[in-house]
């Protein structure tokens, strides 16, 4: 069974592309959207590898908020707009992985899943064989998640652990 709408930040879409992951959103959710200035801060380098596969999976899932982005002064402006569309949709879940960002949603009452919770849940699922080679690549490639947090799940799911960054 499918969980239902969920509202993502550019940071965990821009993640699952590295690692070829965007798919297990459609199998997980029901609905996913991104909203505009998420969508801007995907779409502003044409020139990452990753581009043509994020425009081809999102390019019909972008929303614009309706209402005016009063959060900017307390998080990013794509996180912000993820909010305010999390709470306009009326969504179950915000996929962000900025940890201020959030904390600020959480203390909402926002019901948040991150990268790393996404990749666990298809795991779990049997969509995914290992993390541990997931994990590596996203520390290859700059992607700033806690190694602490990537080898807790590791060690959740009986994987080796990394012991130093990539």
């Amino acid at each position: 069974m499918k969980n239902g709408l969920v509202i993502s930040d550019s940071s965990p879409i821009f993640s699952l592309a590295i690692v070829g992951k965007l798919e297990i959103l459609n199998s997980l959710f029901e609905e996913i959207f991104i909203p505009n200035a998420g969508w801007e801060e995907l779409t502003r380098d044409k020139t990452t590898e990753y581009y043509k596969t994020i425009i081809d999976f999102f390019e019909d899932k972008v929303k614009a908020i309706s209402g005016f982005n009063e959060l900017t002064f307390i998080m990013g402006y794509g996180e912000s707009e993820s909010v305010i569309l999390y709470k306009e949709l009326n969504a179950d879940y915000l996929l962000i992985d900025d940890k201020k960002a959030r904390n600020i949603a959480e203390n909402f009452g926002i019901n948040c899943i991150g990268t790393i919770g996404v990749l666990s849940i298809a795991k779990d699922k049997g969509m995914i064989g290992e993390l541990r080679p997931l994990f590596e690549q996203f520390l290859k490639n700059k992607r700033y998640y806690s190694l602490d947090l990537l080898n807790a799940i590791l060690k959740k799911h009986n994987e080796e652990e990394i012991e130093h960054e990539v």
